[in-house]
């Protein structure tokens, strides 16, 4: 049974067609400029994706921020892709210390669920598994992705409300 360490969980309403929403979670070109990451394949289910840390490209405070991570490499295990409700994969939480090696520690599930509203989204970001986390990195890794998924949806409603994209 999941417990209050184990799991986060946010939730937004996002002004844009759910079609939008979509190809920004899914598409892995699109993902990379809204979350800071710039990976080198698409996200395909059952297949592994790696990259690396790059600053956001919809908001230059928090790329601010991220150029301290800059280039530190990233690696997704996509899970699931059901289009326009469900895309997930897996990922080793807060791997961006380049002092900690965590090839051989248990990974979290990131779920994005979307549901349409009303000419908007519902989207709902779940991270679970923080429980496997060895017990030295657990609570920051908890509070380093709760901190890093609030930001998170802020980026992803800029992203997916600006024409422009």
């Amino acid at each position: 049974m999941a417990t209050d360490t184990d799991r986060i969980e946010k939730h937004t309403l996002l002004r844009a067609p759910i079609e939008r929403v979509w190809r920004a979670v899914s598409e892995a070109e699109q993902f990379g400029r809204w979350f800071g990451m710039h990976l080198d394949g698409p996200f395909v289910a059952g297949e592994r994706v790696t990259g690396h840390i790059v600053p956001t490209t919809v908001d230059p405070g928090v790329a601010e921020k991220q150029k301290a991570f800059e280039g530190a490499p990233v690696e997704l295990w996509v899970e699931r892709i059901e289009p326009m409700r469900l895309f997930s994969f897996r990922w080793h939480p807060y791997a961006a210390d380049p002092n900690v090696d965590v090839a051989s520690e248990p990974t979290t599930l990131v779920e994005f669920r979307l549901e349409e509203a009303k000419g908007a989204t519902h989207l709902t970001i779940v991270e679970s598994g923080f429980d496997a986390i060895p017990l030295e990195r657990r609570e920051a890794a908890f509070r380093a992705n709760e901190g890093g998924w609030t930001l998170q949806l802020t980026l992803i409603e800029k992203y997916v409300t600006d024409a422009s994209r």
